[in-house]
């Protein structure tokens, strides 16, 4: 017969980690898009050369894993004495990541917006503004969306490495019970459940708006 020492309050503890990794991804992941779209639309309108140091900085931020960001970033501002949380740390780290990510993404998307339907729009009368308000951003964003629902996927998912600055998140969570109970099969399991349970209905946005947005609609 099937037994487990996991209990009820056990569970009610991975839920909270669980919140914690939503808590850390939705901060992350909403200052990392509003910076993306400044980053990406600078990239685009000051052209390769007066982009380069804008590029340059983002492009460590892409390259160098993730873990090591964390611990640099929370070291420096320990020897500094900022006195920044963990929690700060892991949202301004991730969010620069994300940003990084999400840069190339409104890059790629505005860059698909064929250029004649864009002199068709100026030579309308449109300023720079409202060309990208009405005639750029609506297509960027068909384009846009279903790589940044990735992207969200994949910081929840990278959230996991904030246990490395001890924010009890979700996978944190999970290691404690596993050391107490002893039971990691049965822990992992749920533990992989509940990433499942709260990814699902992002990852069906995403397809949902793709179909929706499909040019064959």
């Amino acid at each position: 017969m099937f037994q487990t020492a996991l209990t009820l309050k056990d569970i009610a503890f991975l839920m909270q980690g669980a919140g914690m990794t939503l808590l850390i991804t939705a901060v992350s992941v909403a200052a990392g898009t509003v910076l993306g779209i400044l980053f990406g639309v600078i990239r685009v309108q000051a052209g390769p050369i007066l982009a380069a140091p804008l590029t340059f900085v983002l492009d460590i931020f892409r390259s160098v894993p993730l873990l090591i960001q964390l611990v640099v970033v929370n070291a420096f501002q320990s020897i500094a004495k900022v006195g920044w949380s963990p929690f700060t740390v892991s949202c301004l780290v991730l969010g620069l990541y994300t940003s990084a990510y999400c840069a190339e993404i409104v890059r790629g998307g505005i860059e698909a917006v064929p250029a004649t339907t864009r002199r068709a729009a100026r030579s309308l009368g449109m300023t720079w503004r409202q060309d990208m308000a009405y005639i750029v951003a609506p297509l960027a964003l068909r384009v846009s969306v279903p790589a940044w629902i990735g992207l969200t996927l994949g910081v929840m998912k990278d959230s996991a490495l904030v246990l490395w600055l001890g924010i009890i998140e979700l996978l944190r969570a999970s290691q404690i019970l596993v050391t107490r109970l002893q039971e990691p099969l049965m822990i992992l399991t749920i533990c992989g459940a509940i990433y499942f349970l709260i990814s699902f209905p992002v990852a069906r946005l995403g397809g949902y708006l793709e179909r929706r947005w499909s040019p064959h609609d």
